[in-house]
């Protein structure tokens, strides 16, 4: 057999072919698409932050599906086997998502354990409201503080940033992307916030009567005063004898909305709407709770319109 005969520019396109090759050996992600990290959040309003400050380098999933009560949940095996799978895990924290401890436990996901790299708590460095120690008795524990920290605006501020410092300790050449993204979210969020501010300026003051304690830090964000609750403590219905209070003092003070959520329920808001003459305004308290609602800034942007329009009706019956 005669030996094979190769000109330069032969020899040059195989060693061409060769770099190629090794380069597709050495670097599979190169050449397809970056590893994402796989980030699991217990709320949907965590998954749409994280999804604002990870983009296109993270997969981002929530726990706890759109529409449901997040106190309420019960985990499924699913879960489990999503966390198993994680790189880092995003919670409220503050008692609120109480469950993930046994998922986390059950998991056996050591990036995810507390103190770990993914092991993201959305509340730290939060200046919680209604912090009365711990909770005893029937209902949802909010002795650690109330725990619907992200219905105020400006605690995204705070969220975004622990999720920049804690994606950038798991993806230090990203580090700068996250940055990047968390600017431009951080802008118009500001933008938002001036214009939801004057939506809201009219009714400052203004008395309002919720059916479950989620509201607190959006009326203080908003000067709205949050007079009380349907529900006699959080997680435990109303007694008849509460009912008739609290139309009482909506007489008295003449208050002029009942908000609730879309799953709560609807009889005790208009038995009190009945009453008094206030009109009832469905809020949501998560992304995915109502259609406008579909991330963090279109949770804002529904609540403060629906506010608006429930003082408005009122006033202009």
């Amino acid at each position: 057999m005669q030996p094979l005969s190769f000109s330069g520019a032969d020899m040059r396109t195989l060693a061409l072919i060769a770099w190629f090759v090794a380069v597709l050996m050495a670097a599979p992600g190169a050449a397809l698409a970056q590893a994402k990290l796989r980030l699991v959040a217990t709320t949907p309003d965590l998954a749409s932050l994280a999804e604002v400050v990870g983009g296109e380098r993270v997969s981002v999933s929530s726990i706890v599906p759109p529409g449901l009560d997040p106190e309420e949940y019960q985990p499924r095996p699913r879960d489990l086997e999503r966390l198993r799978g994680a790189d880092a895990v995003i919670r409220i924290g503050v008692d609120y998502d109480l469950w993930l401890d046994r998922l986390l436990v059950q998991a056996q996901n050591a990036a995810l354990a507390r103190g770990a790299p993914g092991y993201i708590d959305a509340s730290v460095a939060i200046a919680l409201l209604d912090v009365r120690g711990a909770a005893v008795g029937p209902g949802h524990p909010h002795g650690s503080g109330n725990p619907h920290y992200w219905l105020d605006p400006a605690n995204a501020e705070i969220v975004t940033g622990n999720l920049l410092e804690a994606l950038a300790r798991l993806d230090p050449p990203g580090a700068k992307h996250y940055e990047r993204r968390r600017i431009v979210f951080l802008d118009r969020l500001e933008a938002k916030r001036r214009e939801w501010q004057q939506a809201l300026a009219p009714y400052q003051g203004q008395a309002l009567i919720a059916y479950h304690n989620n509201w607190a830090y959006l009326a203080r964000r908003f000067r709205l005063n949050l007079a009380g609750f349907i529900e006699i403590k959080p997680g435990v219905p109303p007694s008849p004898a509460h009912l008739a209070g609290l139309a009482r003092t909506m007489r008295e003070k003449d208050i002029a909305i009942i908000v609730r959520q879309p799953h709560e329920p609807a009889k005790n808001t208009e038995f009190l709407a009945s009453r008094s003459g206030a009109a009832v305004v469905v809020l949501a308290a998560s992304v995915g709770a109502v259609p406008d609602a579909r991330d963090y800034i279109g949770l804002i942007d529904y609540n403060v319109k629906a506010l608006a329009a429930g003082f408005s009706r009122r006033r202009n019956p």
